[in-house]
This record gives C-alpha cells, structure tokens and sequence, in this order.
C-alpha cells in the first residue's frame, strides 16, 4: 500500500520542522508543496520535487508519478488550522490503496503566543484569507480574535473598519512573516494600525474589551424595541413578532437566512446579530425600504447583512443556499417563493407571518403538506402600555399569526 504523509511546516522557517516530519521525507519517493513551504527543507537526492497548492494538482501529480510508494505534501501553518489538509485528506482517503498519515506543525497562533510570552487557549480563530470577514461581527462579541489575513484581508484596512464602527481602542497585535530573520510584531490600537503598511505574510491578534459604545443593542436576546430602528412608510415587523419568529426559525451562529419582503430590515437585524458568522440576504422590491435597510445594518453594525433589490421569487435564484427562510411580504408569490427555498434546501427552516385570514389559509395549506414536516401555526397577540393622563391603558396590537416548518427533503411539487 501506498502512503502519502501531510506535514504541517509551521510558519515557514525550516528549522521548526518537527523529527517525525524531517524523517517522513528523508524517506520519500516524491515531496510536493507550495514553493514557500519546501524552500530550505533538504530533498534527499533522486526524490521527485513538485511545487504544487492546490488540491486537484497535487492528486493530479500523485496519479501521474505511478513509480512512488511514499509521497510528503509539506503544508504551510499547521494542517489544524485554515488548512488545505482538510480537502487533501478527504480526497486521498477515498482511495483504498492509500494510507494517509498527518504530521502536524507549529501553527502561527502557537507561534505568536509564544513571542508575546502569553497563552492562548482563550483566543477565537477567524480566517480572511480568501474568505469575507465580519470583522465588526466579531468585534461585538468582544475577547481575544487571532485573524489569519495572509493573501486576504489588510490589517490596516480592517483597522479602519474598526476604527468607523467605534472600536479604535482595541488592542491590534500585526505579525509579520514570523519566525523569519525579519519577523516584526507591531503591537498597538485600532487606530494607530489604520493607514500603516505591512508585509502580504501576516497575521493579526485582537483584543476587544467590550462592544462599541455607539451599540443600539448590546444584548444576545432578540426583541429588539420597534423604536431603535430607522422607521419609514415601510413596513415594519413588530418587537413581539419578531421574537416568536426568530424562535420558530431555530438559528445557528452560522446560519444563512433569507429575509423575503423585508420592509425595514428588522428582522433581517435580528436575525443577522443571531447569525452573527452567518450571512442574511434581505430581498426588498421598495427602493425606500432597501435604503431603510442599509440604514438599520450600518445603525446596528450588521455587516453581515445584504440588501437585495427585486422582486420574489425572480431576486432569489442568485442568493446562496438558505439554512432558514422568513417570508414577511410574498405580493401573492407565496408557493413561488417556498418552491426556490426548497430548490436550494430540501430541508429549510421557514417561517411565514400572516396577518389575513387568506393568506394564513394560504401558508397553512401549504406548509402542511408532504413536502413539510413540523408545521406549527400560533398567533401572536400583543397588548402595550399606553399613558392616559395619570393611568395607563393597554392597547391591544393588531395580531399576527406565524406559520411555521421545515422541508421534509422530499421530491413532491408545492400547491
């Protein structure tokens, strides 16, 4: 049987290879990297050398080179932590003749710790490279954020970024091209990183005291009241609506919700600081209620928030794949609308707030039928609090019933 063995590098100096490492090329018949990750390690004489990064190339050379019983992919970092191991390992193990074997390396969050003289086993790991960053998300949820920014984000621009929303005083740590003769760590605020300029091999650590001070809702809990927001002629969820629904959505952390017929984006905002290393793709066909939108996002700090002008079901067939679907205004496109959620995930997470009686007719026909299971229909009916004179009187709200499932995976057509 073959055997290919995955190294972690480390940061890229050499001399942080580990033993198990230096002995599993010492003997192999074909060494494959990234020209970073083998420059300095000594290839015995006669082993095939192969600069290659990407997953389908370093298999393609693996195929190619029929003659080798033991090969050595030499990755940069630690193959734990943003790497291509993952994708590699995957790829090889389906080839029963293979056995795969992974070393890891010194990581550059081990290895800046180390420099600073500090632990780390309280730091959260976010990656830039190649991928969006929240990085205001992140900043609300304050503690200590190591950032791989290496070939993606700017640490300066990202700075900036936080510097706008309120967070100039945190503390930014930038490492550049660690463990080599010139390493340089600068260590300093958001504010002073902003406008400097660092080495494209780099990589950041973060400390956040606490959220901006400019927050409007500094809380985990939805129900956000209905007077934070930006309010228009647009329609807007109300505070009780919103938590019911957000509770019949079942979020994650990471979810991608669909806000349909968004009105102001208050349910978008909420979902967004629930989904907060998710996405929320806000799809509003009034203008005034796109940029009401854009307002409550920047207002709230919810980058991760997308306004999408247009109209459903047509503005949903470019959105990425739905983990969870709110429905606040369909215009008579309801089966429509839950027909592209399912197109894109059998099992989506929807919920549908109805306020006539024919369209929870409508709703409730169709999200109890064999496509569905979990259906769930409850009403909402608030009362508040209102002065008169020296009393105060409760004023009911108009009530709101929510309709609620999740596709069963099935193949049946929605009617």
């Amino acid at each position: 049987m073959r055997k290919v063995t995955i190294i972690g590098a480390g940061p890229g100096n050499p001399d942080l290879l580990s033993r198990a490492a230096l002995d599993a090329i010492d003997i192999a018949d074909v060494v494959i990297g990234a020209h970073r990750a083998l420059v300095g390690i000594d290839v015995p004489p006669g082993v095939v050398r192969c600069e290659l990064v990407k997953t389908a190339d370093i298999v393609a050379a693996l195929t190619d080179a029929a003659s080798w019983l033991r090969a050595v992919v030499v990755m940069t970092g630690d193959v734990g932590l943003f790497s291509g191991a993952r994708r590699l390992v995957e790829t090889l193990s389906g080839d029963a003749q293979v056995d795969v074997c992974v070393i890891p390396g010194i990581s550059s969050a081990s290895y800046l710790a180390a420099r600073l003289a500090r632990p780390w086993q309280d730091w959260r790991f976010v990656s830039a490279h190649g991928v969006a960053c929240d990085i205001v998300a992140e900043a609300e949820r304050a503690g200590e954020l190591f950032l791989v920014t290496s070939g993606g984000e700017d640490p300066s621009r990202l700075s900036g970024v936080l510097v706008q929303a309120g967070f100039g005083d945190a503390r930014v740590t930038v490492a550049e091209r660690l463990s080599y003769p010139d390493e340089r760590i600068t260590c300093a605020t958001a504010s002073e990183i902003a406008g400097q300029t660092f080495d494209d091999l780099n990589v950041m650590l973060i400390e956040f005291a606490g959220g901006a001070a400019s927050s409007r809702w500094p809380y985990a809990s939805s129900g956000i009241p209905d007077e934070l927001f930006i309010r228009g002629d647009v329609p807007m969820t109300k505070q009780e609506v919103r938590a019911v629904a957000l509770a019949k959505l079942r979020l994650t952390a990471t979810d991608t919700v669909w806000d349909v017929g968004a009105g102001t984006g208050s349910v978008s905002i909420e979902a967004a600081l629930v989904a907060r290393a998710g996405s929320v793709w806000a799809v509003e066909r009034n203008a005034a209620g796109v940029r009401l939108i854009r307002e409550n996002a920047d207002a709230f700090g919810c980058g991760n928030v997308h306004p999408v002008p247009g109209v459903a079901p047509e503005a949903l067939a470019k959105l990425p794949v739905p983990d969870a679907v709110f429905v606040g205004g369909s215009a008579g496109e309801l089966p429509s609308i839950l027909e592209a959620a399912l197109e894109k995930n059998s099992q989506v997470r929807l919920c549908v707030p109805c306020v006539t009686v024919e369209t929870l007719t409508e709703a409730c026909a169709l999200l109890s039928g064999s496509r569905f299971k979990g259906f769930e229909a409850c009403q909402v009916s608030a009362a508040r609090a209102e002065a008169v004179g020296s009393h105060h009187l409760m004023k009911a709200q108009n009530p709101v019933f929510l309709v609620s499932a999740r596709g069963a995976g099935g193949e049946g057509g929605v009617r």
